[in-house]
């Protein structure tokens, strides 16, 4: 009688060819048990809606198969091969139902992987007829909690990782499509092999563009036939100890060479070596990146023997060696018996320098074994003495502050050199006993410092202090203007909004005038 009455509440015949399980709840009086279990062979679709052309038209399988909302007998097989395909997944009796739960993820992963495969049994029973769609079914694997089916749990653990492993092998088999179609007109150009595009495509994600593989190819060509998964292996280290992924594209520009050096009998022993060397790990990304054809050095042959002559040879002290390699990474890679030669014997000759002082312009600024002896040594040095300083000053000077070296001569020391004696009223002399005032901004410093004690009337008569400039923010308020820091930098801004005004308009002035 239940049945019966169930038959006629769903308005739909029962049948045995299908199992589907409803839990309906009935009085005590009706079934001893608080809820039975009956059989039916399809779903109602409760619905306000009589056209079957309006009940959710869109409705997708759990396998993202579209669903068509009219009853055909090519559905029913349809509906067939999935039940069946689930039995083999999740066995069930009629005595007891299985409390079957999904995480979403695994959802995910499942309907990605069904779909793909139902795609690829459409194809086969196409061409095969039905027996092909018998030939291909579905491997879906079980993931279920209360009973287990009768795989065992390794076997479990295996499927699971097989699903996980889908989306990324089919995303990687998109992108290889894309790169085929991307890097096309880019063969053709460059003559590419196809087993390349991996590479390309994986080195895109760097922000390589076209025009940088075109780079790479004119360099060194051989860079490009490396394998993706080694090439991997190596920029996946070099990101490890410190590289930031945004300087990859710069190094591998600089250096495309970097993509054929293994890892164990290359990457790893130089930077074991600059480890050796007292460079803290945070520091070596920055080294890499500044100096890539490190990697292309000898340890034993280049490297060790450059460090030997710096502590040996030009006088280096052993616990000012981190320093100087951190401050100029390139002090390695260079004939460094060549460069450290030539320039001392040069700054000898000129400035009869003595050789602590030299040693001392070394270990402040390394740079200086860079830099050219014509075009910027003797420039800078010849601009000293065209303001009135002699020998022995230069050479307090550039020991002291020996990046001047690297600043402009037009555009920082003469702009400089002029503000010290028409606007501050100060010799050149001062210079030696300050010559920090070469090192700081005139925009951002100099000029507005000066021109706040202007205003508030409490700047010195007589040459302006430099030591006023060389404190803090908060030691110049205290100790000389005697005000807020707040109230200094209003007047900087308003200095330099100032200052850039009229330097805006005296550069507009040069080109109407020609």
């Amino acid at each position: 009688m239940a049945a019966a009455a169930i038959s006629i509440i769903c308005n739909f015949p029962l049948h045995s060819h299908t199992s589907i399980f409803f839990n309906i709840s009935f009085p005590p009086s009706v079934c001893s048990r608080k809820s039975c279990f009956f059989r039916f062979s399809r779903i109602c679709v409760v619905s306000s809606h009589t056209n079957p052309k309006i009940l959710k038209p869109k409705r997708r399988s759990r396998y993202g198969q579209p669903l068509s909302p009219y009853d055909s007998d090519s559905d029913e097989d349809d509906d067939d091969s999935f039940e069946d395909e689930e039995d083999d997944d999740i066995s069930t009796s009629d005595d007891e139902s299985l409390d079957v739960r999904v995480s979403a993820q695994d959802r995910q992963h499942l309907k990605f992987q069904n779909a793909t495969n139902i795609r690829r049994d459409s194809h086969h029973h196409s061409e095969g007829g039905s027996n092909a769609k018998l030939g291909h079914r579905r491997q879906t694997p079980e993931i279920t909690q209360g009973k287990s089916s009768n795989k065992n749990d390794e076997s479990s653990q295996e499927q699971k990782k097989k699903i996980m492993e889908v989306p990324k092998r089919k995303y990687w088999e998109a992108r290889g499509s894309l790169a085929k179609d991307r890097f096309s007109h880019l063969a053709e150009e460059l003559d590419l092999d196809e087993r390349w595009y991996p590479l390309l495509d994986y080195l895109s994600t760097f922000g390589f563009k076209d025009s940088h593989f075109i780079q790479m190819y004119e360099r060194h060509m051989p860079s490009l036939q490396i394998n993706k998964s080694s090439a991997q292996e190596r920029l996946e280290f070099l990101l490890s100890v410190g590289v930031k992924h945004k300087d990859i594209r710069k190094i591998i520009l600089r250096q495309p060479q970097l993509l054929e050096y293994t890892v164990e009998n290359n990457l790893k022993s130089h930077v074991t070596f600059l480890t050796s060397l007292g460079i803290p790990d945070s520091r070596i990304g920055q080294i890499i990146t500044a100096t890539p054809s490190l990697f292309s050095y000898s340890v034993e042959n280049s490297l060790k023997p450059t460090v030997t002559y710096l502590l040996e040879e030009v006088g280096i002290e052993k616990n000012d060696l981190a320093k100087v390699v951190q401050l100029s990474p390139q002090i390695l890679v260079q004939r460094i018996n060549t460069s450290w030669t030539s320039r001392f014997n040069f700054l000898t000759r000129e400035l009869n320098a003595p050789r602590d002082s030299i040693v001392k312009m070394v270990r402040k600024h390394p740079q200086l074994l860079h830099y050219s002896i014509e075009d910027g040594l003797l420039p800078r040095i010849n601009f000293f003495r065209s303001i009135g300083m002699r020998n022995s000053e230069i050479v307090k000077v550039l020991t002291s502050i020996t990046q001047v070296f690297s600043l402009s001569l037009e555009g920082n020391l003469k702009p400089k050199y002029s503000y010290l004696v028409n606007e501050l009223g100060n010799e050149v002399r001062s210079l030696t006993k300050y010559p920090m005032y070469l090192s700081l901004s005139l925009d951002q410093r100099i000029r507005p410092r000066h021109m706040f004690l202007v205003s508030l009337k409490r700047a010195p008569k007589g040459p302006f202090p430099l030591s006023s400039l060389v404190p803090t923010d908060e030691s110049f308020c205290q100790q000389w203007a005697r005000t807020s820091e707040t109230q200094l930098r209003h007047t900087v801004s308003a200095v330099e909004v100032k200052h850039a005004f009229f330097k805006n308009t005296y550069v507009l002035y040069l080109a109407a005038n020609g």
